[in-house]
């Protein structure tokens, strides 16, 4: 059964990341609970926090992200400018034991097939 993954990342601003977490810790995830996660965790770092959030279904986290709980916690982040990142896989550094995937590279990392360049023309008048 695979997991999709959603990262919410809060920057201290003018309060810190940690006090917006003892505020909202709750009502995030009592509502990730109510509406379909089956996993979740909390990472502090020195320049805020990180609320990592699994569904099983990838329908879930839409119906999550627009709940109104969910919506007044992310308008109180304590710098709603440049203080909040919401993002698809595990955030910040993923533990060990729960490595995050690398996405595939595009083109599979092969090189472009070389073209061989268009001919120049040159328009003589008279």
């Amino acid at each position: 059964m695979s997991k999709y993954w959603w990262s919410i990342e809060v920057l201290d601003g003018a309060f810190s990341a940690e006090q917006w977490r003892a505020a909202h810790a709750a009502a995030l995830i009592e509502a990730s609970i109510t509406h379909g996660a089956c996993d979740w965790d909390w990472q502090r770092h020195s320049w805020g926090v990180i609320f990592e959030i699994a569904f099983r279904d990838s329908d879930d986290w839409s119906v999550f992200r627009r709940l109104p709980a969910v919506t007044a916690a992310l308008d109180a982040v304590p710098d709603p400018i440049n203080g909040l990142m919401i993002y698809e896989g595990r955030g910040g550094t993923s533990a060990s034991n729960d490595p995050r995937r690398p996405y595939p590279r595009a083109g599979a990392g092969a090189a472009p097939i070389p073209q061989e360049p268009s001919p120049v023309l040159i328009a003589r008048l008279g």
